[in-house]
Formats: C-alpha cells, structure tokens, sequence
C-alpha cells in the first residue's frame, strides 16, 4: 500500500471509529434490545449506500474507497460489537430480543444501504 493511500485509510478510520465511540460512548436500551450498535450500523450502511453510486457516477479514484468505504463506514459500523450484544443476550436468555437484535441490524443495515443507493441514484439521476 503506498504511503497517500495509506493516509486516506487512516483518516477515514479514525473519524469513523470516532463517530461510532461518540454514538455508542452512552448505552441507549430500548427494553433489552440495544440500539447504539444498530444505529451505527444503519449510518454506516446507508452512507456505504450512498458512496458506492457516487463512486460510480463520478468515476472516483480507488483511494476513495479507502477513504469512505473501507476507513469510514468500516470503522463506523461494528460486526464485533453486534456479535457481543448477541451474545449477551443469548447468555442472558433474552431470545426474542436476541432474534430482534438479529434481524434489525442485518435487515435494516441491507435496508439502509439498499435506501442510500436508491435515494442517491434518484439524485444524480434526477
């Protein structure tokens, strides 16, 4: 990887872990099922959705990618942190919720970045 890359990586990366820290810093509930991860989940999709179109239109360098994709959206959104929720809920034997949980952050994130794709091709299409 060459140094400029590198860069575009890196600073993508930490604004997106930053973001994520900033939205998840407080533990958001709604009853057991918690929501900050799913929030940054479907940002991070949705976002994702919305460069993938632009990346298309606009012919945009690779590095972009690095940028928005990989550092961003990577590091904004959290399979770790949505497998750990999970599975403090299995442990706790909250089932229902476990399956809430399960089909919210990968039904609504597919949702999310399907919607920003969409929406942004509706845009520059317009």
């Amino acid at each position: 990887m060459k140094g400029f890359e590198f860069v575009f990586l890196a600073i993508g990366s930490v604004v997106g872990a930053f973001l994520r820290y900033k939205i998840t810093e407080s533990p958001l509930l709604f009853n057991t099922l918690p929501l900050n991860v799913l929030i940054v989940n479907i940002i991070g999709a949705f976002i994702l959705g919305i460069f993938i179109v632009l990346s298309e239109q606009w012919n945009l360098d690779g590095r972009y990618s690095l940028l928005a994709a990989v550092g961003f959206c990577g590091s904004l959104t959290t399979m770790s942190s949505f497998a750990l929720d999970s599975s403090n809920l299995l442990d706790n034997q909250h089932y229902a919720t476990l399956a809430i949980n399960i089909m919210t952050n990968v039904g609504l994130s597919i949702g999310a970045l399907i919607a920003g794709k969409s929406i942004m091709t509706a845009i520059v299409n317009g």
